[in-house]
């Protein structure tokens, strides 16, 4: 039987970080913060792969599921490709928008962790001009974080086709307003939100958390350190998290995460196999700096999850 295939709606992005071998504090003087004008000498310096489509899509496929990715890119965006294309994950829905840049962030890090970030949307406020008609055999979407009108158009879109998705809010919550992330809700199948974005959720749309989860067939709700809730229907399922063997870097997690929720809904898992394989797969990536630097297989992982849960994963 063939892997249903996934479609991913979000956001492609290179992340440039830089650190700063010093304090900011050290640099910046309060006193002349209204005609600020300073230089940081950064001598380490990586470019990662991000954006939550290509993080999401990243992890389903070393799980060894079929994601079709769709995003935008800019012209700068062919380096991205290729690397979709190495792990052979289906870029046929990555649209170059001409004249723009890939969405990217620039992050400068000091030693005492505080950051200093640019973001520059690009190409990725134009997703809205992809279809998801253009994919063909869809199973199950997402609505991730990306563009507001290309996260607008794309739930519409796998609503009115009769696409199951889980909508996904993240850091595009505040581009909706109370009406629109209604609306977004009574699409979707699946809610996925941390727990700040849920309060954030419940005080944009004026429902509780308990009318939300009554909404769709399964409200997913990721607390960190503390694991995770499901809440699919009168059952609510507390998922543990997964210690990892070193906290490196927690860029990436939730993305990891839901690549696990894909997986299991697309192959009809019920809810504790999944939170427990997304709980996993978060844990294996925040053992590594980056969206996309870690790496599994399906051995390892059901390894891994035999020692974390005691029961066979596949």
């Amino acid at each position: 039987m063939s892997e249903p295939r996934v479609l991913i709606c979000g956001s492609i992005a290179f992340d440039t970080i830089m650190v700063f071998e010093d304090r900011f504090r050290n640099h910046i003087l309060p006193e002349k913060t209204h005609m600020l004008n300073v230089a940081f000498t950064v001598l380490e310096m990586r470019r990662e792969f991000g954006g939550c489509a290509g993080n999401i899509g990243y992890n389903l496929k070393l799980l060894g599921g079929a994601p079709v990715v769709m995003a935008s890119i800019g012209d700068d965006g062919q380096p991205y490709r290729a690397r979709l294309a190495g792990f052979g994950i289906d870029d046929a829905h990555v649209r170059t928008m001409p004249g723009t840049f890939t969405a990217q962030a620039f992050i400068t890090t000091d030693l005492d962790d505080n950051q200093i970030t640019a973001f520059h949307p690009g190409a990725m406020g134009l997703s809205h001009r992809i279809g998801v008609g253009e994919a063909a055999a869809v199973r199950l979407g997402i609505i991730a974080p990306d563009g507001r009108d290309g996260m607008l158009a794309h739930a519409a879109q796998l609503h009115a086709a009769g696409i199951p998705f889980i909508f996904d809010p993240g850091q595009a919550m505040p581009l909706f307003n109370g009406d629109e992330l209604r609306r977004l809700v009574d699409w979707a199948d699946y809610l996925a939100v941390n727990d700040y974005e849920g309060e954030l959720l419940q005080e944009r749309t004026g429902m509780s958390r308990a009318e939300l989860a009554g909404k769709v067939k399964a409200m997913i709700v990721t607390l960190g350190a503390d694991g995770s809730r499901i809440v699919a229907g009168e059952e609510a399922y507390e998922i543990p998290a997964v210690r990892p063997k070193d906290v490196v870097d927690p860029t990436g997690c939730g993305d990891a995460y839901r690549a696990g929720l894909l997986y299991g809904i697309a192959h009809g898992w019920d809810w504790l196999r999944t939170g427990r394989l997304a709980s996993l797969l978060g844990s294996i990536k925040v053992e590594h700096r980056g969206g996309q630097n870690h790496h599994f297989d399906r051995a390892s992982v059901a390894a891994r999850y035999r020692d974390a849960f005691g029961a066979a994963l596949w």
